[in-house]
């Protein structure tokens, strides 16, 4: 049983699983997606600047102050294993499967409305995998907390469901209604210092970068010459 096995820590982190097991440690590595991604964006953030970023990110902060709320609300205890309650903190919702859920639904909304490239049929292909890739990967999440035994079903049940509706509807406020004021926030003298930017005019960053790299590399090369 559960309760009779041995629990090891994941090498450098506080995830637990039963020694020996594979698919448990497997599944504790994954449960760490939530942190991988908030260090990824937190790299992004600083690298890009961009003000659509720094949107996404407040959201993501936003979201676990909300769960943070929400279980001090509820006050439901998380499973036990065996006849030993091992967790002070509450389960009601999951945070991870809250932030994978928010994570999720404003990633993929942001691909299909926000990114248009030249190739429909390429474009709709890797929308596709992405969006696929993404909602797994916060599935996967999800039943890993569950497995681990550090929440209940309906914990992450509910933590998927109320992370989509705060994804979904900082979404649209950032869409609708925060968009229009990028462009005058960017020109503000701090902006400016700060190298802060507004890319939500350009329909698929990515590759203006590379165009305007490629370019710019390409006649740099020229003048060397």
């Amino acid at each position: 049983m559960a309760g009779e096995e041995e629990w090891v820590p994941l090498t450098l982190t506080f995830v637990e699983y039963p020694k020996g097991d594979l698919t448990g440690k497997c599944l504790a590595a994954i449960s760490l997606t939530p942190v991988c991604i908030l260090v990824g964006l937190a790299t992004l953030l600083l690298l890009k600047r961009d003000l659509h970023t720094m949107a996404y990110f407040f959201g993501l902060v936003l979201n676990e102050a909300i769960n943070f709320i929400l279980k001090h609300i509820v006050q439901e205890s998380r499973p036990t294993r065996g006849a030993e309650k091992l967790f002070t903190e509450y389960g009601m919702p999951s945070s991870h499967a809250q932030f994978m859920g928010f994570f999720a639904v404003y990633f993929i909304l942001f691909i299909y409305i926000r990114i248009i490239s030249q190739d429909r049929w390429q474009q709709m292909l890797w929308k596709c995998c992405l969006s696929l890739t993404v909602a797994s990967a916060a599935v996967l999440v999800a039943c890993s907390r569950v497995y681990l035994q550090y929440h209940t079903v309906p914990q992450v049940v509910y933590g998927l469901l109320i992370g989509v509706l705060i994804g979904t509807s900082w979404f649209v406020i950032t869409h609708r209604y925060m968009t229009p004021l990028f462009a005058i926030i960017a020109s503000w003298q701090i902006s400016e210092f700060l190298m802060i930017r507004d890319c939500s005019r350009i329909p698929d960053i990515m590759w203006f970068e590379y165009t305007a790299i490629r370019k710019e590399s390409r006649l740099r090369e020229r003048k060397t010459n």
